[in-house]
């Protein structure tokens, strides 16, 4: 079978679908004994699931409930109560001037950047061709093979700020950041997935001036961050302007199985994802936004993520960290990411003898799955030693398996370094 170019790039394989075929082969040959440390699948919170079946329950209750659920579509854009309540919460809690017509609903996040990413960037009415500047690196493996018809990413490798022996922080190089005509717009997430950054107020600030100043789109990820699920560990305050385009998804706030993303930015923009979820899926699912619709116009959804979701992550965050203290040699090179949000720990082993990879096989033989790290170092234009001395170790599984897993990780790490002064 011969594909297009467009079938070529999306149907030939990708990193992320290398990834998702990895986990499922893993928990075939390794069974129940397998721990799962790599995969961004959020947890079950007991109080969260509780919830969610109830609404079922009150749907199913509701007089025509199941028929609206399973039985109509809504429109392209969203169901009309759901924006018209994510309109007034955002108006009341954080004075965004805005309307229906910032918003547009989509199949999940993933979905949301494909449809953005290749109507901004790419091949352009004039024949010039323009690529999404990523100002910070490591980021989202997700986004890497989403273009249509070429590579669309250029990145900037970051600052690396040490903090104590064995912390460390990523932080946008501004001195080394250009924006040239071929940049269609620039794009973060906060909290970020791999690393658990959050780019601070000032930071996202001044990202914000230098796209507004070039006529360009600002583009936020937040699928981790505020106002829901609100898995930030740092102070960071909610962002949105007219040149913003801020994504939200109702995944790690415990639905991942509706897929709910939620774009808010300019009219123009939102109904130009509007118009490309019609052409390639006609409308979206009604679960999510069903679900979530009364707690929404109550506060509900947004006080469950500051006072359950929030905290529960940040727990699990404190013990992955503390069993890495206590697993991992004090005289292992290594160095732990700042924990500021997310599900992830991001750890870099200086000077590794062997690349993440063969890591990653060494640690699944023992049982124990991560993501190697140089997946998300996508569209820098140098080598760079340090992208392949890097995983990342989701922290959302039941306390027992991460700390063994973090164990394993810390005693086959040192294993590979002694072997190397052998």
């Amino acid at each position: 079978m011969e594909f297009s170019v467009f079938g070529e790039r999306l149907a030939q394989g990708s990193g992320i679908e290398e990834l998702m075929h990895d986990l499922g082969r893993a928990m075939e040959e390794g069974g129940e004994g397998m721990m799962m440390l790599g995969g961004g699948q959020p947890a079950m919170i007991p109080e969260l699931t509780t919830l969610w079946r109830e609404r079922l329950q009150e749907i199913l209750e509701q007089d025509g409930g199941v028929e609206n659920l399973v039985g109509t579509y809504d429109p392209p854009g969203g169901q009309t109560e759901f924006l018209e309540a994510l309109v007034s919460f955002f108006k009341e809690e954080f004075g965004w001037a805005l309307s229906r017509e910032n918003l547009a609903i989509t199949a999940g996040g993933q979905t949301a950047f494909f449809l953005l990413f290749n109507a901004l960037a790419g091949l352009q009415p004039d024949g010039s061709r323009k690529k999404i500047l990523l100002p910070l690196v490591p980021e989202y493996i997700g986004y890497a093979n989403q273009a249509v018809s070429e590579d669309i990413f250029v990145a900037l490798m970051p600052k690396i700020e040490a903090i104590g022996e064995h912390q460390f922080k990523y932080k946008v190089d501004f001195e080394a950041l250009e924006v040239t005509e071929e940049i269609a717009a620039i794009c973060v997430s906060r909290p970020t997935n791999p690393s658990g950054n959050v780019l601070r107020d000032e930071e996202i600030q001044q990202l914000s001036d230098i796209a507004k100043e070039h006529g360009i789109p600002l583009i936020i990820d937040n699928a981790y961050g505020a106002p829901f699920p609100h898995i930030f560990f740092a102070e960071a305050s909610p962002c949105w302007d007219d040149h913003v385009i801020l994504t939200m998804s109702l995944s790690k706030i415990g639905l991942p199985g509706t897929r709910t993303g939620i774009v808010l930015a300019s009219p123009d923009v939102a109904a130009a994802v509007t118009s490309m979820v019609a052409i390639s899926g006609l409308a979206n699912g009604n679960l999510g936004q069903r679900l979530t619709l009364p707690l929404i116009e109550n506060g509900e959804l947004y006080r469950l993520s500051k006072q359950v979701v929030k905290p529960f992550y940040q727990e699990k965050s404190h013990l992955a960290q503390y069993w890495v203290a206590q697993y991992f040699e004090e005289t292992l090179p290594y160095r732990v990411h700042l924990s500021e949000g997310a599900l992830f720990l991001w750890i870099h082993f200086e000077g590794l003898p062997i690349s993440s990879r063969e890591l990653y096989e060494r640690l699944k033989k023992r049982g124990v799955l991560v993501i190697s790290g140089d997946y998300f170092f996508f569209g820098l234009e140098e080598e760079w030693q340090h992208t392949q001395e890097c995983i990342r170790v989701t922290y959302t599984m039941p306390a027992e398996i991460v700390e063994e897993g973090i164990r394993v990780i810390g005693e086959e790490v040192s294993k590979v370094y002694r072997e190397k002064c052998e």
